[in-house]
């Protein structure tokens, strides 16, 4: 990894605060209405209480929302890109989508948007959005998904025909930091139709309104200052951030109005304000000139553009932040060649980190994947305290909210940037899916990555009683326990790539852990016995029941996967006690107990004899997960799904190097060889060594990993040609039907949206290909790869007669995941399915979106489009691809 380029310098100097590059970036959310944090409700009906349609009109109290647009990191000053084309009813000021209540698949944004490159410090950035020429269609797609049932697919903007014969405009937005407070900004539109159309291009530049719920808070302002000849300027005056200007080329009229809600036209009361926050759309639409404020002051304003622009003409708009007050020359020579600058320096950047042996297409798809992981950057703000509460020049919020969602949550504080799974779907943290973000993120800037990680577990996060927060539609709710995993490989990466050991992080996170494994010991293993029930959201419609409520059949469920995920956990754990153990003893004590704690999870898992609490089939080979009825029946639910397949995850090995430093740790395991063979004989083979004297702690022992594998590598099963599926496909031909009380529940395969809305939105994990445990599951094979060597081989695909390493197994879904991105030979993307525009028009097929998941039989993308957090493991993947290809080559070499 270069450490010598300029964009990596920009990141020393941020973390020795030399120069706080990373104070401005992508932090403006795509969505804000329709959030938790916004909601006031009496029953928590967020997507009903602030709609769209209210989105233009009504003050925001938590966050801000935009195209393609940048904030400063507590979101007090915004700047983003309105449109108008003539046509539509309201200015396009923000991406437009169902809710949840209207999509037949649950929310979906239903607008095409791309982000197209950013680094770290946010030094360069480019966006892309695609605006058609005619009136956007709103009720059209609300009207044809609701008519639509869950058996039908979603009915997309592309399906109404708005884009038939180009006729539509490509919007370019791009940022480059002249310095960290220094932000030059231009807007490139391409009309890419055959007839001349007019267009409105508004750049917007406001205060995040906190005036309005905080008396004791200064209102800031914006004003406009004398223009020189070669812009016209405005002035931001806040009391914290300071003083900005904006300078705006050409000679284009300045609006002004407030950001503040219009009571009269939401909800019939007389306004504060003559101006409000719909006023630039209420005078460049409906020509109401009363509408904006012709003092030229306020804390919301627009810089109008507007003009007609030929077939195939390209428009480009210059404008630049800055907090130099008095720019002679803003414009120019100096303009442009800073972005030439820092578009070769972003360049230079991704060199230095990305595998030289890759194709450029996969260089292109890595590219993008980390666009959108920074991208997805959002300021997050949310002080349940005050949400529950009500503020004090608000009305008071209704009594129900005091009983409902987060009322135990008292104590979370948030006002952050945080990584987003998607910013328009989820545009809120989600404690599961931010782990696997921290991956990629920490290939290309670990500081950010550690962050993310930390913060989870600080006090204004983590529930006193050790629970991490979930997401903001229930905090309480359980996800799997990945953090430990996700420390360690972000602590493994930052050592590989930047020859850095955070040991200081390593501990910090390590000791908040500790009690988050206490919190899930107590509250997730009622009864004491190492078998784990209840919850595990996430993986949300993957079985018979909803396994978080209370079951029809009344009784309890132990959880293969739950009991696994523990397992994996207490291995996370004991690897990160054995690194800090290295330098402090103390830790080897620690080490044992989470040793100790694993040998009996596994036991329980696997239970040999006379118990019968076993989730193991030895018949069947595989595991499920049981119901223990009422009346102390036990009932196999044999789905055949990733359930079966998570004790994989539960692997970790030992290095004889690591057993030589600690002695007393390999002493305590020794003792547990000799006098404990009752849990010895269900944990895979802690006593013989494998290859390179390694030792092996896995759940799953030889045998039963061939027999795992057998299935999960069949094609008739879980193995497809994009990966691994969250259920066999032999469920499509024989469903898993359970009855109780006369009311039949089952489980069918679903390659694509599920037909369920049982667990609601778009979520499946019925049948698709699912990125975070695809590659949880290479990971694992890896470990045993470690351990067993090139002499364990398996079919693969089953039935081939082909035997691999589970190196080369592993190697190969890789790539089975990668290649869903890829070109094939034929020039199409799997990720696109049937969808003509996107496979063959050249200004669409390069163009990359990171679904939620991705259709188990032709790898078409599904759910959540702009989901790069945890798909955006695939540039991790593509990193491993091209070290793998290097190592090769150079083996090859005479």
């Amino acid at each position: 990894m270069a450490t010598t380029t300029a964009e990596a310098q920009r990141l020393q100097e941020s973390l020795t605060h030399q120069a706080h590059w990373r104070r401005w970036g992508s932090y403006l959310s795509d969505r804000q209405w329709g959030t938790v944090r916004e909601d006031y409700s009496p029953h928590g009906t967020a997507w009903d209480y602030f709609t769209h349609d209210q989105a233009r009109s009504r003050a925001y109290r938590w966050g801000e929302d935009g195209i393609a647009g940048i904030s400063d990191n507590h979101q007090r000053l915004c700047f983003a890109i309105a449109l108008w084309n003539g046509e539509d009813p309201i200015l396009k000021e923000r991406l437009f989508g169902l809710t949840g209540n209207e999509g037949n698949h649950g929310e979906d944004v239903k607008e095409y948007y791309f982000y197209l490159d950013n680094t770290p410090t946010h030094s360069y950035m480019k966006a892309l959005y695609k605006y058609p020429h005619q009136a956007f269609p709103y009720a059209q797609l609300v009207e044809e998904n609701r008519r639509r049932d869950r058996h039908q697919p979603e009915f997309e903007l592309l399906d109404t025909g708005v884009f038939e014969d180009d006729r539509y405009f490509d919007v370019f937005i791009e940022y480059a930091k002249q310095s960290a407070e220094d932000i030059l900004i231009q807007i490139t539109v391409v009309n890419r139709g055959a007839e001349a159309k007019p267009l409105h291009i508004l750049p917007m530049l406001w205060f995040r309104n906190t005036w309005s719920w905080d008396t004791d808070e200064s209102k800031p302002t914006l004003q406009e200052t004398k223009s020189n000849a070669n812009a016209n300027v405005i002035s931001a005056i806040h009391s914290t951030l300071g003083k900005r200007w904006l300078y705006a080329s050409g000679n284009a009229e300045l609006l002004f109005t407030e950001n503040e809600t219009n009571y009269e036209r939401l909800f019939g009361t007389s306004n504060a304000s003559p101006h409000v926050k719909d006023g630039i759309n209420d005078y460049v639409v409906q020509g109401n000139t009363t509408a904006v404020n012709r003092d030229q002051v306020g804390t919301k304003a627009a810089v109008h553009y507007e003009g007609s622009i030929a077939p195939g003409e390209t428009k480009t708009i210059q404008l630049r932040l800055s907090d130099a007050p008095s720019l002679s020359e803003p414009f120019g020579g100096e303009f442009n060649a800073t972005f030439a600058t820092r578009k070769q320096e972003a360049d230079e950047f991704y060199r230095g980190i990305v595998s030289a042996s890759i194709s450029e297409d996969m260089r292109n798809v890595q590219r993008q994947a980390f666009a959108g992981m920074l991208w997805s950057k959002q300021f997050y703000h949310y002080v349940v305290e005050d949400w529950l509460k009500g503020d004090r020049s608000a009305p008071q919020p209704p009594p129900e909210r005091k009983r409902g969602r987060n009322q135990e949550w008292f104590h979370l504080y948030t006002d952050d940037i945080l990584s987003m799974p998607d910013k328009w779907e989820y545009p809120w943290f989600a404690a599961w899916d931010l782990a696997f973000h921290c991956l990629p993120i920490a290939m290309i800037d670990p500081d950010f990555a550690k962050y993310q990680l930390d913060v989870l577990t600080r006090e204004w996060y983590m529930h006193p009683n050790g629970q991490i927060p979930a997401y903001e539609w229930a905090l309480g709710d359980v996800n799997p326990p990945v953090h430990a995993w996700a420390t360690w490989r972000v602590y493994q990466i930052e050592q590989k790539m930047y020859g850095r050991a955070d040991r200081q992080f390593l501990e910090r996170v390590f000791q908040k852990l500790m009690l988050n494994f206490t919190w899930w010991v107590n509250r997730k293993d009622v009864e004491g016995r190492n078998v784990f029930q209840g919850g595990f959201l996430g993986l949300d419609n993957i079985g018979v029941f909803d396994r978080s409520t209370q079951l029809p059949t009344g009784g309890y469920i132990d959880q293969s996967d739950g009991t696994s995920w523990m397992g994996m956990y207490c291995l996370n754990m004991l690897t990160i006690a054995l690194e800090l153990a290295k330098t402090n003893p103390v830790y080897e004590d620690i080490a044992t107990k989470f040793f100790e704690h694993f040998l009996y999870i596994a036991d329980a898992m696997n239970h040999i004899g006379e118990m019968e609490d076993t989730l193991w089939n030895e018949t069947e080979g595989f595991y499920y997960d049981v119901l223990h009825l009422p009346d102390d029946r036990q009932i196999e639910l044999k789905v055949r799904s990733m359930v079966g397949l998570i004790p994989l995850f539960a692997v970790e090995t030992l290095e004889p190097e690591t057993l030589k430093q600690l002695p007393a740790f390999k002493k305590r395991l020794d003792w547990f060889i000799q006098h404990r063979p009752d849990l010895r004989q269900n944990v895979a083979c802690m006593e013989t060594e494998g290859m390179q004297a390694r030792r092996l702690l896995a759940i799953v022992s030889r045998d039963k990993l061939r027999r795992i594998l057998q299935k999960m590598l069949d094609q008739h099963e879980f193995l497809g040609d994009y990966g691994i599926r969250a259920i066999s496909r032999c469920h499509a031909d024989r469903p898993y039907i359970f009855d109780a009380d006369g009311m039949q529940f089952r489980v069918d395969y679903e390659p694509a949206e599920s037909t369920s809305g049982l667990f609601g939105g778009n979520s499946n994990w019925r049948g698709p290909v699912w990125f975070p445990v695809n590659f949880l599951l290479i990971e694992s094979l890896q470990k045993f790869h470690d351990y067993l060597g090139d002499d364990f081989k398996v079919e693969y695909p089953t039935g081939s007669g082909q035997m691999l390493t589970l190196w080369d197994v592993a190697a190969n879904l890789s790539h089975r995941l990668i290649q869903t991105f890829l070109k094939d030979s034929s020039g199409q993307r799997p990720v696109y399915g049937s969808n003509g525009k996107f496979q063959t028009d050249p200004h669409w097929q390069d163009l990359l979106l990171f679904y939620e998941y991705f259709h188990g039989d032709n790898g078409a993308g599904i759910g959540a489009s702009h989901q790069t957090g945890w798909t955006g493991l695939v540039a991790q993947l593509i990193q491993q691809f091209g070290e793998i290809d290097e190592a090769h080559s150079k083996s090859d070499a005479p």
